[in-house]
């Protein structure tokens, strides 16, 4: 019953390239991403919370994954994932959430776009980072979500998310508000 998340969760993050150093890879990297995955389902938000939730939970994802080397450190985790390239992840998750989710014949996918809390760095004159999301009403799933690039809009935004997901038969809701710039 379990090797069906576990071999779906391989076969949708395969693809991304694994950036780090062949003598230092202690961990593979779908190991990684797989306890990363399961922890931030369970509630993980910082790399620390990710490495404490493994640890509660090693006896069950050894025996899953065989680990050679116990639970990856939280700087691991931080450095993987500040390492790989974020736009495969992003298509990648995308793509695993889209074969989870048993999209139906006129399901509402309702688009919107968010500004994420505490973003902005007036320090390094950094602005806020917004983002568009892909909600599953039926599924109550996010499909996707993609990073408004500074120098453009939440228009090419929806139209790069909605090109990743498969929700052919589906009913797009977009929610526009017009934001003073």
């Amino acid at each position: 019953m379990i090797e069906k998340p576990i071999a779906s969760i391989i076969h949708h993050f395969s693809s991304i390239e694994d950036p780090r150093v062949d003598r230092q890879k202690k961990h593979q990297l779908q190991d990684i991403f797989f306890i990363a995955l399961c922890a931030v389902i369970c509630g993980a938000d910082n790399w620390v919370a990710i490495e404490e939730f493994g640890k509660a939970k090693i006896e069950w994802f050894t025996k899953l994954l065989g680990l050679q080397h116990g639970i990856p450190a939280h700087d691991t985790f931080g450095d993987v994932f500040a390492a790989i390239d974020n736009e495969q992840f992003g298509e990648c998750f995308s793509n695993w959430v889209s074969d989870l989710a048993s999209l139906t014949e006129g399901e509402v996918i309702a688009v919107d776009g968010k500004c994420l809390r505490r973003s902005i760095d007036k320090a390094s004159r950094k602005a806020a980072i917004h983002m568009v999301s892909a909600w599953a009403q039926h599924n109550s799933l996010v499909l996707g979500q993609v990073k408004v690039d500074n120098k453009s809009n939440e228009i090419t935004a929806i139209l790069k998310l909605l090109s990743r997901l498969n929700i052919a038969g589906s009913v797009i809701t977009v929610a526009w508000v017009a934001r003073k710039e």
